[in-house]
């Protein structure tokens, strides 16, 4: 779908440098097809020589001859992205937007034309292939625009296509989540250390506690709480600590992280340019 496409990636960062190697390792398109702009002068350098990209710090340079144009500044730059790029990016290109909290009209009426965007939300683990990433159509974006998007994302991870009035919500679940596996995995590793483990014993093994429970539930199909009354015996020592678990109120407090994410990430929405 993508192959002979001309994308332009402004802000080519973490993430953008991530799907840049994603569409290169999954063959989406040649090398040189891809334009990476940034200010860094080594960072791109690093980039043309990691990945055969064409480089730029001109972002009307890059976006100028693009079939796609993909959005990958911060949220704090995009009045100023947008306004250099108004005029530069026309109705004959798409728009793919990974600026959180940016709506894809307030893009379009930004670059003053009726342009097709979609919406991104990817996590930090498209850094490693394993991202989750949820899309959403702006009014002037079609099906054909969908899934060119969606062709980019799945080269770094998954994605869901949801309407765009959830995309607060994703970010407060999986643009935020990893943080709070993090903040799990350094908890688990910590009552490891705290009963005697070595702390690089304990890291191992609740990160692969993690990953490995994580992918019980997508291999599976299974609900968690299947998964979990499979291995909670009578009077076991699983049982005992879902018991603390519950008491401690651990489901509350993640649920709660979510609304509260979800909810600064609307605030961040109504305050975007």
């Amino acid at each position: 779908m993508l192959k002979d496409k001309k994308i332009a990636i402004i802000g080519a960062g973490h993430i953008g440098a991530a799907l840049a190697g994603g569409m290169v390792r999954a063959n989406l398109t040649r090398p040189q097809y891809i334009t990476a702009s940034r200010r860094s002068a080594e960072a791109l350098a690093e980039l043309k020589k990691k990945w055969g990209l064409a480089v730029t710090n001109d972002n009307v340079k890059a976006a100028r001859g693009a079939d796609i144009v993909l959005l990958a500044v911060k949220p704090q730059s995009a009045r100023t992205v947008l306004s250099e790029l108004k005029g530069a990016v026309t109705t004959e290109q798409l728009v793919i937007s990974i600026m959180a909290g940016i709506r894809t009209e307030t893009i379009a009426q930004a670059l003053g034309a009726p342009i097709a965007v979609v919406r991104a939300m990817p996590n930090t683990p498209v850094l490693i292939d394993c991202g989750a990433t949820a899309l959403a159509c702006g009014k002037d974006a079609a099906p054909a625009h969908l899934a060119m998007a969606e062709t980019i994302f799945k080269a770094v991870g998954s994605v869901e296509i949801v309407p765009e009035a959830l995309m607060d919500a994703v970010t407060g679940l999986s643009g935020s989540g990893p943080v709070y596996i993090y903040m799990l995995i350094e908890a688990l590793t910590d009552g490891g250390v705290k009963m005697g483990l070595p702390r690089a014993t304990a890291l191992r093994l609740a990160a692969q506690t993690v990953f490995g429970s994580a992918r019980m539930v997508l291999d599976t199909g299974k609900h968690p709480a299947i998964l979990k009354d499979e291995v909670t015996t009578p009077g076991g020592t699983a049982i005992a600590a879902i018991h603390e678990l519950e008491s401690k109120g651990l489901r509350t407090v993640l649920i709660d992280a979510v609304v509260t994410a979800t909810r600064r990430s609307q605030e961040l929405s109504n305050q975007s340019p």
